[in-house]
């Protein structure tokens, strides 16, 4: 008898930088947190994608700017069980510091604004996870594991 594998969700998630500053979406209509802060260009992995590949179309589709594959640095995975809305996710993290063009609202039905924001003043209204990415790139932090029975950080 053959076992069926789990199928995770997997997102991509950009952090922006400039300097000390990294650029935040206000999200909106989306079902999942709307109102709450996220990091600047976030997207599902989408079938025969690489990560950065996801990650190069969602900062295209979101942002309206150009990143080439090679400036797309990892940062983290939080392996996120979300309690809120029981989905399971890994969440790829990435750091992006070179980019073609000015970050616009390419999907206004989904984002209601952008914001430069310093790292060491973030709003209190980000996701929670997204949180932790960020620490975990301060901290040089490569993977966490979120909303489980226990909390991992290695």
């Amino acid at each position: 008898m053959s076992k069926e594998r789990f199928t995770s969700r997997v997102a991509v998630f950009a952090i922006i930088r400039q300097g000390a500053e990294i650029l935040l979406q206000k999200r909106v209509n989306t079902g999942y947190k709307d109102g709450f802060y996220d990091l600047g260009a976030a997207g599902h992995l989408e079938k025969s994608e690489s990560l950065q590949m996801a990650m190069q179309r969602e900062i295209q589709e979101e942002l309206g700017i150009d990143v080439a594959l090679a400036d797309i640095e990892f940062s983290s995975i939080v392996h996120k069980n979300d309690t809120e809305t029981n989905l399971e996710y890994i969440n790829t993290y990435f750091v992006i510091k070179k980019y073609g063009g000015e970050p616009s609202i390419m999907e206004p039905e989904k984002n209601a604004e952008l914001q430069w924001v310093n790292i060491n003043n973030l709003p209190n209204n980000l996701i929670n996870d997204r949180k932790l990415a960020l620490e975990n790139m301060v901290n040089n932090v490569p993977y966490s594991e979120m909303g489980w029975n226990h909390e991992y950080q290695k």
